[in-house]
């Protein structure tokens, strides 16, 4: 089917009519143009059947058939072009011959097509105008000249035959550019829906990330203390009878342990409940990322060293590990080569990696010889925290664990370039080891 742009008429008329119209109104339009040229071809069947010698209902016939022909503009230009070309020598279909070819130029029929119609038409019309006006010229008493015919014969032709074709080109070319608009409009509306949604996969991805983030800041600040509560807790109930000074020293432990938690947890539950001090959240407006410096903050104050920005260092591991002796543990501490800033990211994950390894010795090996190895080398530094078999005669602390806080630090070392590795010994116990480069600070 060839299109003519008027089934892209205003929205408003859009139900379906009959065979080959899209629109009802577009059908409308055709039969009242196909049954004006009818009458006007019957009217002009009059005369042609005089000066055929042909009886006039003959005449009339057959110029209401040529003249419905027009109703077939949409689905046949060319046709409807081709028989206004044909009857031309009768003298008949000028509304015919107007629209068809204001109909073929809008079309989407090829251009050389269009042109050479067109140029039939042109000459049709020339020769036929020509050969009338020459004929009304003998019939008179006047000369007018020679170029009177030829003149009258040129005038009228284009007349009849430039302005459709040229405002059928206007407008098919106009629609064509409204269409490739309407096209583009549409791509760029699909690209900006494809482009959203992949920044809310993005936003997602950042939002699950930052929620592991702190999940992982939380263990680190809470479990450890905690875990130390609990054993100093257990050390208490151990000697609360054979030496009473010995649980008093416990007691007060467990008691400073216990407010710094406190008061972590409660810095964090801050950060959670507003991100703006002056005024209230949007529900849901979780401020992640305060929520992380939250949890680093707090756990720096724990460490002893750092600042609320940096979090815990490499500086606060001796205060760590002696944490750990004061709830019974008998930890070695080994350092070897000359300390150098590393970066806040590499400190805080050394740190925590060695956190991590004093806390699973609590919960899983409890009486049980630790080392604590912490190495700077040229490009890195590496930290160890090996312990041996559980000791049988100490007391089982009954920590829970949740067996995420090795899988957090193998995610903090990868994260920042390093290797991460961890398992049990030859001799029954069990070894956390993690190498982080310092370039990557």
């Amino acid at each position: 089917m060839t299109t003519t742009g008027a089934h892209q008429d205003a929205p408003g008329a859009n139900a379906r009519g009959w065979w080959w119209w899209e629109r009802r109104r577009s059908a409308v339009l055709d039969v009242s143009l196909g049954a004006v040229s009818a009458l006007e071809c019957g009217a002009e069947g009059v005369g042609f059947a005089q000066d055929a010698g042909l009886p006039v209902p003959v005449g009339v016939l057959f110029g209401l058939v040529a003249g419905a022909v027009l109703v077939l503009r949409r689905r046949w230009p060319i046709a409807v072009v081709l028989v206004s070309i044909a009857i031309t020598p009768a003298e008949m279909g000028y509304l015919m011959s107007f629209v068809g070819l204001y109909t073929l130029a809008a079309s989407e029929v090829p251009r050389r097509i269009i042109a050479a119609l067109a140029g039939m038409s042109l000459v049709a019309v020339l020769i036929v105008t020509f050969v009338r006006v020459r004929q009304d010229i003998a019939s008179a008493d006047f000369d007018p000249g020679p170029w009177y015919v030829p003149l009258m014969a040129v005038f009228m032709s284009l007349g009849l035959n430039a302005p459709p074709v040229l405002f059928g080109l206007y407008i098919g070319a106009r629609r064509r550019l409204m269409e490739s608009l309407r096209e583009r409009a549409d791509s760029l509306e699909q690209e900006l829906s494809l482009l959203a949604d992949r920044a809310e996969q993005r936003a997602q991805m950042a939002r699950t990330e930052e929620r592991t983030r702190i999940a992982r800041e939380m263990h680190d600040v809470v479990a450890h203390r905690v875990s130390l509560m609990v054993v100093h807790a257990a050390a208490l109930q151990a000697v609360a009878v054979k030496d009473p000074q010995k649980a008093a020293r416990n007691a007060a432990l467990v008691g400073d342990m216990g407010r710094q938690a406190l008061t972590e947890l409660r810095e964090m539950l801050g950060v959670l409940r507003a991100a703006d001090p002056g005024a209230a959240p949007a529900r849901g407006a979780v401020p992640l990322e305060a929520v992380g410096r939250a949890a680093a903050a707090a756990a720096s104050g724990g460490g002893g060293a750092g600042t609320a920005d940096e979090g815990p260092c490499l500086d606060a591991v001796e205060a760590l590990v002696e944490e750990s002796r004061q709830a019974g543990m008998v930890v070695e501490l080994l350092v070897s080569g000359e300390a150098r800033p590393c970066g806040p990211a590499v400190e805080r994950t050394a740190y925590r990696v060695v956190q991590e390894g004093l806390t699973n010795v609590h919960k899983h090996a409890p009486g049980a010889k630790v080392v604590v190895r912490l190495a700077h080398r040229d490009g890195e530094v590496a930290m160890q925290v090996e312990n041996g078999p559980s000791d049988g005669t100490a007391a089982d602390a009954g920590l829970p664990s949740g067996g995420n806080g090795l899988v957090g630090m193998r995610e903090r070392v990868t994260a920042l370039g390093g290797v991460f590795v961890s398992g049990p010994t030859d001799a029954g116990g069990f070894k956390v080891s993690a190498v982080l480069p310092v370039a990557s600070a």
